[in-house]
C-alpha cells in the first residue's frame, strides 16, 4: 500500500519545519479530551488533579488541593462536589445496565450469576466512577 501514499506527507510532519516535540518554543495545552481521561487540571491541562493511582486500595480519592502547574484551586467552594453524585450515579446505571445486557444477550445465567456480577462490576469500578464523575464536574462548573 505504499503506492498510494501522498507526496505531500513528508511536507505535513512537524519535523520538516524543524519542529519537533521538545525544542518547540511554545508549550502547547493537550487537547480537552485527553486531558479530562488523563484527570488533568481543566484550566493549563497538564497538572494532575489526582496525586494516585486510581485503583489503590485507600488512597484512590484523594485530590490536590490546588493545580500542582497552574495554582488554580480544585475545590472553589465547600460542598462543591455534592452534584458530582448525581454523575456517578449516572455511570454506575449505565455500567449496570451494560453488564445486564451482555450478560443477558451472551449467557441468560441465573438470578445469583446476574446479581454478583453487578455488585462486582460496580465495586471494582467504581474508583474510576468516582473519578471522572469529579472530572466532568470540575470541568462543567468549576
Amino acid at each position: 500500500m505504499e503506492y498510494y501514499t501522498c507526496w505531500l506527507h513528508h511536507i505535513w510532519q512537524l519535523d520538516y519545519w524543524g519542529i519537533s516535540g521538545t525544542d518547540h518554543p511554545k508549550r502547547m495545552k493537550p487537547g480537552l479530551i485527553n486531558a479530562w481521561l488523563e484527570c488533568r487540571c481543566p484550566h493549563c491541562r497538564t497538572g494532575k488533579v489526582f496525586p494516585g493511582p486510581a485503583f489503590h486500595p485507600v488512597r484512590f480519592h484523594q485530590m490536590n488541593e490546588s493545580c500542582p502547574d497552574c495554582g488554580k484551586t480544585f475545590i472553589p467552594e465547600p460542598g462543591f462536589y455534592f452534584g458530582a453524585m448525581y454523575v456517578s450515579f449516572a455511570f454506575t446505571v449505565a455500567l449496570m445496565t451494560a453488564v445486564w445486557l451482555f450478560l443477558k444477550v451472551l449467557f441468560d445465567p441465573a438470578e445469583s450469576v446476574y446479581i454478583s456480577s453487578l455488585i462486582g462490576s460496580a465495586i471494582l469500578l467504581a474508583p474510576l466512577s468516582f473519578r471522572y464523575s469529579r472530572m466532568i464536574w470540575l470541568y462543567w462548573f468549576g
